[in-house]
């Protein structure tokens, strides 16, 4: 959905992060049943449109809009899946038509412990588990992160991804990108490399073994959801962005967006509520940014 030319850089730009509308959450977190409680999502509805509208005011326009998993909270398999999904199709039609959506697999959409089956399910509703493209000579690219959490069911899928992931940052090398990013489900880490493992976060001996990778290939970021908070650090030069969620809060952070600048040095991101980036749009300073062509 990006044209071939996009291999050069052409100047600054910028995209829409978002995470974890997770249709279904809400109610369920509400009344302390998060294996059935997920049967109304009317709230989550409005926070999704309000998110689209918010994008489709901007001027100007976002290179794409990434959602970083738990599209839906309804696991494989469960009643209200198929009206979950339905229904963020619904509102995510809306969008923009210049504005490409570009879809991240999160644990509630494949499963904690992700199957062949589960797997095949989501690329048939929402597109590739795993994959790369570029945007104005920039590269990203888009991880599978269950498959780092648990690939005990489908080993074969996670070896894979991993002989895939070299090929990609083998030509990245060659290809002397301006910066390369990462898209994923789960975090890394939420604040320090060293951190004990916890659900949020990928078990350490596989984090190390990532990070380590990342940082060597030259990654500059990764961008991640599943916490339903805002969180983040760094390890060496890598920065770790962990971004609340559009739906369900379970900390003390606003429903909202991340609006991420990259520019020739560096990427530069802020968090906006909804309300904020509906009402005021990007502020000053980073559409400063954006106006520096270089």
């Amino acid at each position: 959905f990006f044209s071939d030319d996009e291999y050069q850089w052409k100047g600054p730009f910028y995209f829409i992060q978002g995470a974890d509308p997770q249709f279904g959450l809400m109610k369920s977190w509400a009344v302390g049943d998060t294996k059935n409680g997920d049967d109304e999502w009317g709230e989550e509805i409005k926070l999704a449109e309000q998110a689209v509208q918010a994008i489709n005011k901007l001027n100007p326009k976002p290179k794409f809009f990434v959602l970083c998993g738990d599209l839906i909270h309804g696991m494989p398999g469960t009643q209200w899946r198929k009206d979950q999904e339905q229904d963020l199709k619904n509102v995510l039609k809306n969008i923009d038509r210049d504005i490409p959506l570009v879809f991240v697999s999160g644990n509630h959409d494949i499963g904690n412990t992700p199957t062949r089956e589960t797997i095949d399910s989501y690329c048939k509703n929402w597109g590739d588990d795993y994959f790369s493209f570029w945007v104005g000579g920039v590269f990203f690219l888009v991880l599978n992160s269950q498959l780092y959490f648990d690939s005990s069911k489908c080993p074969e899928l996670k070896q894979a991804q991993d002989v895939w992931l070299n090929e990609q940052l083998a030509v990245a090398e060659k290809q002397k990108c301006k910066h390369i990013i990462v898209f994923q489900h789960i975090p890394l880490f939420l604040s320090k490399p060293e951190e004990d493992h916890n659900y949020f976060n990928l078990e350490k001996s596989v984090r190390q073994e990532i990070m380590e990778k990342f940082q060597k290939a030259g990654i500059k970021a990764v961008f991640s959801g599943h916490y339903h908070r805002n969180a983040g650090g760094f390890y060496r030069g890598l920065e770790m962005v962990v971004s609340s969620a559009i739906g369900c809060q379970l900390g003390e952070d606003t429903h909202g967006l991340r609006v991420v600048v990259v520019t020739d040095e560096k990427i530069v991101h802020r968090y906006y509520s909804l309300n904020e980036l509906s009402s005021r749009g990007i502020e000053k300073e980073l559409l400063d940014m954006l106006a520096k062509q270089t």
